[in-house]
């Protein structure tokens, strides 16, 4: 019965976590402006703008992809009943897998898909459940 809860509260964690991650993502072409000319609106528009993009323009996806992650993985600690640490770090590697999909789907410079698949998911599951467990 606990791993039928603990798998509830995972999905519920992860559903969480993409919220904020979606709503940053949403927000980020208000706090960064992205090129002129550009549509981020549709998946072709954004492979169209990606070789406009300057460094600053990757900082608010790393930023929601880390932040969706860390929630997450706090929350499943948090809330979780058994084996939290296994549950954070396996909404990180679920989390990873999505940002795997994405590097693969969008021509995204190299530096950046080593900083967001090294920095941005299983460090950050590491950190939501030793957060998790601290407070």
């Amino acid at each position: 019965m606990n791993k039928i809860k603990n798998t509830i509260i995972c999905i519920g964690s992860i559903f969480i976590g993409g919220l904020l991650n979606m709503a940053i993502i949403s927000m980020s072409s208000y706090i960064i402006p992205p090129p002129a000319g550009t549509d981020l609106t549709t998946e072709a528009g954004l492979q169209a703008a990606m070789p406009l993009m300057q460094p600053i323009h990757f900082l608010m996806p790393f930023l929601a992809h880390a932040l969706g992650t860390l929630l997450a993985a706090y929350l499943v600690t948090k809330w979780g009943i058994m084996h939290q640490k296994q549950w954070a770090i396996g909404t990180g590697f679920w989390f990873l897998l999505g940002g795997t999909m994405m590097v693969f789907s969008l021509p995204t410079p190299l530096w950046f898909a080593v900083v967001d698949l090294g920095l941005a998911y299983i460090p950050m599951g590491y950190l939501g459940y030793y957060l998790g467990k601290k407070y």
